[in-house]
This record gives structure tokens, C-alpha cells and sequence, in this order.
């Protein structure tokens, strides 16, 4: 499958995700399911996976609890399904082809920038989270509790302000090479692709659709 058709079925199952009713359970497993499967067909590596997904949703723990029992649990399951699906497409990219799967996008050139530098932002959280569990290890935490133990409040400010600053180092880095917002290289979508992402649409409308509907 073309970067290109990744890119737009792994969009419409989060932006359909995003815009679902709240506490609309039934619709938002079915998302879920559609995230599984999806991860599933891109091949994404469960243990980057898990501990990217993992550090994300303990630093969304602490936004939303806040708010409530009931409505902190579904924003959590929608943000999981939609960091579920967005991380599998950008693992299991081959490395700098994110900004040419941006390319086929019919949207404005900063929206593209935007999301071509949060696309690197997540690769490069994703090294530091890799950094902090062999940290761990050899401080002699292993396993999962452990680690969540050693991934603290704290220390997750610590990985977002090191990464953050890696970023920036990244896209200077980026401006010297001559990089101007675009990618030389196209990546369109072929006619089999252009009919999954129809039916993808179809579906994601309609379940999103029916949970404003829902009574």
C-alpha cells in the first residue's frame, strides 16, 4: 500500500475518532476495533508500539482526571484509539518519507508543515522513550510496573522537554540541509487504493454520524 493511502485511511479513522459523541461507548468500539485492525495490517512493532502509547497516555492521565471519572475514561479510550492509530502508520513508515505522504494531502502548505514536524517530533519522543527504558534497565528496573514506577511525573516532563529540544535541533538541522516545507517526491494514490479510502470514509461518516444520533 502506498504512503499516500496509508496516510488518508490512518486521517479518516482518527478524525472520524475525534469528532464522535461523548460517551458514546458502542460507536467508539467499533473505532477501536477499526485501530486494532488497522495496526494489525500495517505490521507496527508491539514493543515500540506499547511503550510510545504507554508513556503518551500516562502524560494524558494526568490532563484529564481532573475532569471526572466518566468523561476522563472515554477522552483516554478515544485518545488511545486515535494515538493507536497514528503511531502505526508513523512507525512503520520507512524513515524521512513522512513530508512526501503530506504531499497528497489537499490541504494548505503550513497545515502540511505542521504535521510533517509533529510527525518528527513523534519519531524522535519516540528515541528518547527508547533512551529512558535502557536507563532504567541499568538502574535495574525491569518489566512493567517497574517501569512505570521509573516513568514518574517528573520524568515525564524531563522526556518531553529533552525531546522538544532535540526537535528543534532536528528542524534546524532541517534548514541548513535546504529544506523549504516541501518534499521533492509525490506519492499519489492508484485506483484499488481510491476505492478502500471511499469505503473507509463511508464508514467512519456513518459511525460518527450515528453517535450524534445515538439516543
Amino acid at each position: 500500500m502506498s504512503l499516500a493511502a496509508r496516510l488518508y485511511v490512518s486521517l479518516i479513522i482518527v478524525v472520524g475518532c475525534a469528532f464522535l459523541k461523548q460517551n458514546t461507548w458502542y460507536t467508539l468500539s467499533v473505532y477501536a476495533a477499526l485501530s486494532f485492525i488497522w495496526a494489525g495490517v500495517l505490521r507496527a512493532r508491539l514493543p515500540k508500539l506499547a511503550a510510545l502509547l504507554g508513556t503518551e497516555l500516562l502524560f494524558l492521565l494526568f490532563l484529564t482526571l481532573p475532569l471526572g471519572w466518566e468523561r476522563a475514561s472515554f477522552l483516554l479510550v478515544r485518545a488511545f484509539v486515535c494515538l493507536l492509530t497514528m503511531n502505526s502508520f508513523l512507525l512503520t513508515l520507512p524513515p524521512h518519507s513522512f513530508g512526501i505522504a503530506l504531499k497528497s494531502l489537499p490541504l494548505p502548505s503550513i497545515f502540511k508543515q505542521s504535521l510533517l514536524l509533529a510527525g518528527q517530533y513523534i519519531e524522535i519522543l519516540l528515541l528518547e522513550v527508547e533512551r529512558m527504558q535502557r536507563s532504567a534497565q541499568l538502574r535495574g528496573l525491569s518489566g512493567t510496573a517497574a517501569w512505570l514506577r521509573y516513568a514518574s511525573a517528573a520524568m515525564i516532563g524531563a522526556l518531553y522537554l529533552r525531546s522538544l529540544d532535540r526537535a528543534e535541533r532536528v528542524y534546524a538541522a532541517m534548514i541548513v540541509r535546504g529544506y523549504s516545507g516541501e518534499m521533492p517526491v509525490d506519492s499519489e494514490l492508484r485506483p484499488k487504493e481510491l476505492y478502500v479510502v471511499i469505503l473507509i470514509s463511508v464508514i467512519a461518516l456513518s459511525l460518527t454520524i450515528a453517535s450524534w444520533l445515538y439516543l
